[in-house]
């Protein structure tokens, strides 16, 4: 594993390359993660999206309309870019391209394949938008105990969908036997050391012992644990 953190916008890189517009946050993190997981040498642009808001910059909405991060860059020997966004597209193309032992992740040949996308959808759609929100209001509105309790309850809620999944699958992860795209999904959303405490949600996890050994296990790998600082907050 190689990453080069870009502080020159105009620096000149040599084709062909990878180069990820990011932050260190639960998404963005989920890219580093396969990315160190892969070994893969690539680039990193940390966006300043609160001062600056270069995510909604001109230049910046050329690679990705949305104006949100993570983006991934892929140049080729000619010169050639392409772009990705949506930190779950991000993984399938990178499993697909370079996971091409699938170490990592499921592909068409196997019988997990959908459910690694089933979980990989959970988190895009239940999971990551209803930690976001709650992040969001613990953080910035702390007096609105209600819209808090809300999420909060729906939070837990998940949190037990992803024990009882555990359970089912009895094998500590998620899908299969190893480490698929479905942990590295949703790990970031409930496992990250970097947070604030407020919102590590530390006693509700202990309320479900085999999420909160699941989140210890992921915890523990080298390349996950260098990920979460990519790039340095």
């Amino acid at each position: 594993m190689v990453h080069h953190l870009i502080t020159d916008k105009s620096q000149q890189l040599k084709a062909p390359y990878l180069k990820l517009y990011s932050v260190a946050s639960p998404n963005g993190v989920k890219v580093t993660i396969l990315l160190e997981l892969l070994g893969l040498e690539y680039y990193v642009q940390k966006i300043d999206l609160n001062d600056k808001a270069e995510q909604k910059e001109p230049w910046f909405l050329k690679m990705n309309p949305n104006g949100k991060v993570p983006t991934l860059e892929t140049v080729n020997r000619f010169g050639e870019s392409t772009y990705i966004s949506e930190s779950a597209a991000i993984l399938f193309y990178l499993a697909d391209t370079y996971d091409l032992k699938r170490k990592f992740s499921l592909g068409g040949g196997s019988p997990f394949c959908y459910e690694q996308l089933e979980w990989v959808f959970f988190q895009s759609s239940e999971l990551g938008p209803t930690t976001s929100q709650l992040f969001q209001l613990i953080s910035n509105s702390p007096e609105k105990v209600d819209d808090i309790k809300k999420y909060h309850d729906k939070f837990v809620r998940l949190l037990g969908v992803l024990e009882e999944k555990l359970k089912r699958t009895g094998t500590g992860f998620i899908v299969d036997e190893h480490l698929t795209l479905a942990d590295i999904a949703i790990f970031p959303w409930l496992g990250l050391t970097t947070l604030p405490e407020k919102l590590t949600f530390t006693e509700e996890i202990k309320q479900f012992p085999l999420v909160e050994g699941w989140i210890k296990r992921i915890q523990g790998i080298e390349e996950v644990s260098r990920a979460q600082n990519i790039p340095p907050r």
